[in-house]
Formats: C-alpha cells, sequence, structure tokens
C-alpha cells in the first residue's frame, strides 16, 4: 500500500513574506490582498490573530483593532521562492513529490522505510521534514497517510507529524465536513439534502447507488470517504534554477540598500544549494524598474561557488558598473547550480588543490576584477604572435610523480608589451625598410632607445583580409645597450610598434 506524506505551511502568504523579512518574526504583520480601501487580510500572525485581527477583514478595521499592525502585500515573489524551497524539502523524501496547492507539497515515502526503520519510523521522517523545513525559515506540518486527502488532512492537524496507520483513513476523515472532499456545489447541495453533512455518513452509503445519482464525481467522493484514493501522484518537474526575489516596500534609489537585499536573497539561495549538495555557476538579477521597466543581467562565474560574500561582491561591482536606469521596485535573483568540483584524494602523491578553496579563490578574484576577467589563457588558432583568448579555468590533476629535470636548450621568454609601444625608427633608405635606431615617444609605457646592432628579419604576417585585414613585418633587434626586442612594421598606417621584450 502506497504511504504518503503531506507537508503544509500553514497561512502560506504570511510564511512566504516572513522568510523573506525575517526581523518581522514575533511581531503583529497581516498580509494583505488588494490595494488600498479594498485591501483585505488574508493572513495574519499569532499576536495580531490574539489581538483580534481575523482574515477577511479589511485593513481599515484591522487597524482600527490593533493600530500598530503592520501590513505587507502578498509578494508573488516571495511566495514562489518559498515554494521552491517547500518542493526541495520533498524531494528530500522522494524523487516522487507533487505541488497540489501553493503551501502543500506531497512525496511519495514508501521507499523510505529503510532510512527510517522500525514502528516510529514514519514519525522520525516526518520530524526530519520538518527540521529541514524550519533550516529553510518555513513553519511547517506534516502528515504521512496512505490516500491524498488523510495525509492533507493530518498535516493540518496541530499536532505534527501525524501519521495514520495503515488502513485508518476512513476512521481520520469521518467526523470531518462535507467541504474537506472539495465536491462540486452541487454535489454537496444533493448530498445535505439527503441528510448527510460529514464524510463517514457519506462512506456508509451504498456505493453503486452513489454512482448511479451523482455519476463518477460522487463514485471518487465515495471511495475518497473510505480511505481509497487511486488518484496517482502528478510528478512535479525540478526547476532548472533556484530563485529568490521580493517586491521592496519602497522604491530603492542608492546602491548600499540594494546591495543589502541582495545580501538576503543570495544568503538563501546558498542555503539551498548547500542542501541539495549543488554550486552556483551562473547568477541571474532581474530588477523591477520603478515605474515600468525591467533590468536583466548575466553574470557566469569562473567557477560553481558557493561563497555568498563573493557573489555579493560580483552583483555589487556589476550594478557600480552598470547601475539601473530607475529606481528598483522589485528584486529577483536566480541561481543555476552545478555539481562543485571534486578531488580525488591520494595516498602516496602530491596534495590537490581544495575545489572548494579554489572556487572561493576564484569567486572573490571575479568580484574585485569582474568575472568576464578572471580566467585561464588559451592560444587561438592565428598567425599574429600573442593571439589568445580566455577560458574558464579549470586546472588538471597535479602529476602523479616529480619529473626530472631536463637539460636548459637556451629558449627565451618574452614578455608581450599590451598594447604594443608607439616607436620611432630610423630605417635604411630603399628597399626594404631595415631598422638602425629605435626610440620610444616621451610618455610611453615603455622606454626604449639605442642603435640596433643586430636585426634579424622581416618576417611577414597577413591575415583577416576577408573582415578586419591585418599586415605587419616583424624584426628582431638587439640594441647597443644588450637588450633585445621583438617589433613590427605595419605597413597600412606606415607605423613601427614594440611588440614584447625578451627577458
Amino acid at each position: 500500500m502506497a504511504r504518503l506524506a503531506a507537508l503544509f505551511v500553514p497561512l502560506f502568504p504570511l510564511a512566504a513574506r516572513l522568510r523573506a523579512e525575517p526581523e518581522l518574526a514575533g511581531q503583529a504583520v497581516a498580509v494583505c490582498e488588494g490595494d488600498g480601501t479594498a485591501a483585505r487580510v488574508a493572513a495574519a500572525s499569532r499576536p495580531a490573530r490574539k489581538a483580534g485581527v481575523r482574515a477577511g477583514m479589511t485593513l481599515a478595521q484591522a487597524r482600527g483593532i490593533l493600530p500598530d499592525l503592520i501590513a505587507r502585500g502578498r509578494d508573488p515573489l516571495c511566495e514562489r521562492a518559498a515554494a521552491g524551497a517547500l518542493l526541495e524539502v520533498a524531494g528530500g523524501l522522494s524523487p516522487r513529490i507533487e505541488e497540489a496547492a501553493p503551501g502543500l507539497a506531497l512525496a511519495d515515502v514508501e521507499g523510505m522505510k529503510a532510512l527510517f526503520p522500525g514502528p516510529d519510523g514514519e514519525e522520525r521522517l516526518g520530524a526530519a521534514a520538518i527540521r529541514a523545513a524550519e533550516g529553510i525559515g518555513l513553519p511547517l506540518r506534516a502528515g504521512i497517510a496512505g490516500t491524498r486527502l488523510a495525509a492533507t488532512v493530518a498535516a493540518r492537524l496541530p499536532a505534527s507529524p501525524t501519521v495514520v496507520p495503515p488502513g485508518g483513513e476512513a476512521e481520520l476523515l469521518a467526523p470531518l465536513p462535507l467541504e474537506a472532499l472539495e465536491l462540486p456545489r452541487r454535489t454537496r447541495a444533493t448530498l445535505r439534502r439527503w441528510g448527510v453533512t460529514t464524510v463517514g455518513e457519506l462512506a456508509r452509503l451504498p456505493g453503486e447507488e452513489i454512482a448511479r445519482r451523482l455519476g463518477e464525481e460522487g463514485r471518487a467522493a465515495w471511495r475518497a470517504a473510505r480511505g481509497e484514493d487511486p488518484r496517482p501522484l502528478v510528478p512535479a518537474v525540478p526547476a532548472p534554477v533556484l530563485e529568490e526575489g521580493m517586491e521592496l516596500e519602497w522604491p530603492l534609489l542608492r546602491l548600499e540598500p540594494l546591495v543589502a537585499v541582495l545580501e538576503e536573497l543570495v544568503d538563501r539561495l546558498i542555503e539551498r544549494l548547500l542542501r541539495t549538495g549543488a554550486a552556483c555557476t551562473v547568477l541571474e538579477l532581474e530588477l523591477n524598474l520603478e515605474p515600468e521597466g525591467h533590468d536583466r543581467r548575466q553574470l557566469r562565474l569562473p567557477a560553481p561557488s558557493t561563497d555568498a560574500a563573493s557573489l555579493v561582491g560580483i552583483l555589487r561591482l556589476e550594478l557600480e558598473s552598470r547601475p539601473p536606469e530607475a529606481p528598483v521596485a522589485a528584486v529577483r535573483c536566480l541561481a543555476h547550480p552545478d555539481q562543485p568540483r571534486r578531488a580525488q584524494l591520494s595516498l602516496f602523491g602530491p596534495q590537490e588543490i581544495s575545489p572548494a578553496t579554489l572556487a572561493t579563490a576564484l569567486a572573490r578574484a571575479a568580484a574585485r576584477l569582474g568575472p568576464e576577467n578572471v580566467g585561464s589563457p588559451r592560444v587561438v588558432d592565428t598567425h599574429v604572435p600573442g593571439g589568445s583568448t580566455l577560458e574558464p579555468f579549470d586546472p588538471p590533476p597535479p602529476p602523479r610523480s616529480r619529473p626530472e629535470p631536463r637539460r636548459a636548450r637556451g629558449l627565451l621568454a618574452v614578455r608581450a608589451l599590451r598594447p604594443p609601444v608607439p616607436l620611432e625608427v630610423l630605417v635604411e633608405a630603399g628597399g626594404t625598410p631595415h631598422p638602425r635606431s629605435l626610440a620610444s615617444p616621451p610618455g610611453a609605457s615603455l622606454e626604449i632607445s639605442g642603435t640596433v646592432r643586430v636585426a634579424a628579419g622581416p618576417w611577414h604576417c597577413e591575415e583577416g583580409w576577408w573582415e578586419h585585414p591585418i599586415e605587419r613585418r616583424y624584426w628582431d633587434v638587439e640594441l647597443d645597450d644588450g637588450r633585445l626586442y621583438r617589433i613590427f612594421h605595419d605597413p597600412r598606417q606606415d607605423a613601427w610598434f614594440a611588440d614584447g621584450v625578451y627577458d
């Protein structure tokens, strides 16, 4: 027999709001729907309910009872993030989960007996789910039963977790009113005319007569009342990204308050990533601007990271370089999860760099320099010397043994000058320009001056004639002071440049 766990967040709009603003916990708070005089209380915190605030009241009525009431509007961004976090908690119990309603998730826990053995295994499973939800800021009630309806009813009970023993579903449902079955209004009215007011009274009626008079809807309700529910779970598709966001009470104009909001969002994203054993590889930022407009940015990290401070630093750097064009009314952060780097420990070889330490270092470098400026240089297929590109830094594992040093071959290293240093060059008259003396102009990044003692060249280089043509003639020259330079002449500009220095 199947066993289903229902995970229920009471007063879900309020719980989602308090998760986004934990500083409001313990205060009299009401979440309202509608604007202006049409605003009505959708959910209220315990201190507000103790003072007499009830769902359905207008905001004016609630403030008449409790003048210090803190009112917040329903926030779709907060609720969507909280719903995603709830599904992750359910996913920690089973791969087969369903989002039954906002604030309600179902999980097939039939296969969890091996992890939670014993007669109290399901109670311990429910308690583990409650602890996991509380760890991400969601109050949770859990119910476990053999049917969707019974598990949902058990999850709504004050005592949590509530475990309904196999075969006890009908007994649990019997005293409930007919509204628990979510019947069409016409069917419910018909049953009341028959004198049926509870689920148990419906279960005692003959099923064939119910089906003949009320059709398949009546038969399904009768079976549910008897603790039978053949409907399978509708598996939820895991979200490809993790999302956190919130609408701001007031539009933000300055950077620092916006960064403070981003810190809270990123912290919650990192908590969720760590619970799933993942790391962030791409970070997206979406800003809703006031009065209208959107600002979307995507930042690809040099390595998967879970360092919240570094991610916030990257966002700060991005916003400093390109500030929003208008006040920010809502913020949304999305993290693309990926598996963090793993390192195989070695018994005898050299120790590898810790993947977590490396990812943190790369993320911090990206926060200072920008993600586009952190990576590993790679040579590109080009005829122009020094052609390179930047790729994500992915170091190979260290060698298993230390190689023996080879005999030196007398190679010289070239320190590339970027950008190339302009030169004034005296050449021999006639034929191929042959350099005789070099001098860099005043204020150049490198001072070069002297008579050419030896010159080797030229080496002709042409590339990109079909798009961005490049034509150069390279020389290696030794000056009278013994220094070696690589220089080139650009015939298109009729200009000389120093391209590198031989060390």
